[in-house]
């Protein structure tokens, strides 16, 4: 039997409706849902192989749907993560599957899936890793799933799954100088906590979602889980419908929520009463504006992951670090999503803006996020850092913190070796050339 949606359905929904093949689309129902695509990573994707054997599947159900990135350990720091990088290497060649996606030619998976043209309108998503919310940026449902769910996913082509309630947002006005999409979403989980999505899919609408580029809804997308919720998605429009066209994908209509739809709860967010945010250790949920932390000292400035390594937030770090110079004493780490970010970042001569500023550029990779490798903290240690999750001993000791930030914000913290408001910057640190 083919799923079905109910009257007055949310986005959620009706996409989980129309990838259904049984049971009711109804908030708290159980269904059977076909993904379009089945995302597995280094870390998560040796465990789902093991799986994959032991449960006797012998093919999975459909390599060209099936999307395999190293990015967590890649490049390898040891033997342990080279050996999961050529188990998952190993299971691409033995299946057939193509998607397969190491440095030098891939990046992190949520950025390069979108990139690859793998996700958009009415799209759904199943993932071995928290963040595969990101692709609510596109009008899809990214859905993360353990490791042995995958694994009958990777077998069968579906999984069951509750239909969550949702959460409305709607969005007003447009953001002032210096506020980004992190900014969004940060005084969200300020508001809401890092539970309050619970159970439930964010959707987000309004007529301020016009004021947002693509870019910046996937750093909303990316950090829906911090709040708790168990997925989200953005209302289609003209921006993502250009994004798909970019991407080399087909057009497609996007999923709009009927008028009478049910939500959970509703929230009002003013873009333009927004200012540039930080959340404080050890909770994104800690959001307060940058000017009540200014003064507090750093030790490393962190530009780069899933939730803001886009050409967006390298061009931002380039408007600030241009013509200066990293304090003395700080280190700065900038990290591009994907290999065509960092192609293009050096074509626009931004990897030679960083460099000049005396930071350290990387290969993409999720190393430093999760405290694996590439830039761990020491005891005592400070960093501010455009990633999604900073709970103690997240990106090294645990007796470092972490503050997150967007991009702009990072980067004026790596010139001044301290947390300022952007806006300052100009006035405080005037320019090397000048």
């Amino acid at each position: 039997m083919r799923g079905k949606a109910v009257t007055g359905c949310t986005i959620t929904q009706k996409i989980l409706a129309a990838h259904a093949v049984g049971g009711t689309a109804e908030a708290g129902q159980i269904v059977t849902i076909r993904p379009d695509v089945v995302l597995l990573n280094d870390v998560s994707g040796p465990l789902a192989f093991e799986q994959f054997d032991a449960m006797g599947a012998t093919a999975p159900f459909d390599p060209e749907r099936i999307v395999l990135v190293a990015d967590h350990f890649a490049p390898a720091p040891d033997v342990t993560a080279a050996g999961a990088i050529a188990m998952t290497r190993g299971f691409a060649a033995r299946h057939g599957i193509r998607h397969f996606y190491e440095p030098g030619r891939g990046g992190i998976e949520h950025t390069l899936l979108a990139e690859l043209g793998m996700v958009g309108h009415g799209g759904i998503v199943f993932g071995a890793d928290s963040h595969t919310c990101t692709a609510g940026a596109f009008n899809a449902l990214g859905i993360g799933f353990g490791s042995t769910d995958l694994a009958a996913a990777l077998a069968m082509g579906q999984l069951w799954m509750r239909v969550p309630e949702s959460i409305r947002v709607e969005l007003s006005g447009v953001p002032g100088a210096y506020v980004t999409g992190k900014d969004v979403i940060l005084e969200l989980i300020r508001r809401i906590g890092s539970d309050g999505a619970a159970d439930a899919a964010l959707e987000f609408g309004g007529p301020g979602l016009a004021a947002l580029p693509v870019d910046a809804r996937m750093a909303i997308a990316n950090m829906a889980v911090e709040a708790g919720a168990d997925t989200c998605v953005f209302e289609g429009d003209a921006l993502s419908a250009a994004d798909m066209a970019a991407r080399g994908m087909a057009p497609v209509a996007a999923v709009a929520a009927d008028a009478g739809a049910t939500y959970r709860a509703g929230i009002a967010i003013d873009l333009g009463a927004l200012q540039p945010m930080v959340a404080r250790p050890p909770s994104p949920a800690s959001g307060v504006p940058v000017t009540a932390l200014r003064g507090q000292r750093v030790d490393q400035v962190y530009v780069g992951n899933c939730s803001n390594g886009t050409m967006t937030d390298l061009r931002q770090v380039a408007e600030i670090l241009r013509g200066r110079q990293v304090a003395p004493g700080v280190r700065m780490i900038v990290v591009p999503a994907t290999q065509k970010i960092w192609r293009q970042a050096l074509a626009e001569g931004l990897l030679e803006v960083f460099a000049a500023a005396g930071a350290a550029v990387s290969t993409p990779t999720c190393g430093a996020c999760f405290g694996g490798h590439m830039g761990i903290l020491a005891a005592g240690e400070t960093a501010i850092a455009t990633t999604n999750r900073n709970y103690r001993g997240r990106m090294g000791h645990p007796e470092s913190q972490v503050f997150l930030a967007n991009a702009w914000v990072a980067a004026a913290a790596a010139v001044a070796g301290e947390i300022v408001p952007p806006d300052e910057i100009a006035t405080r640190f005037a320019l090397e050339a000048a």
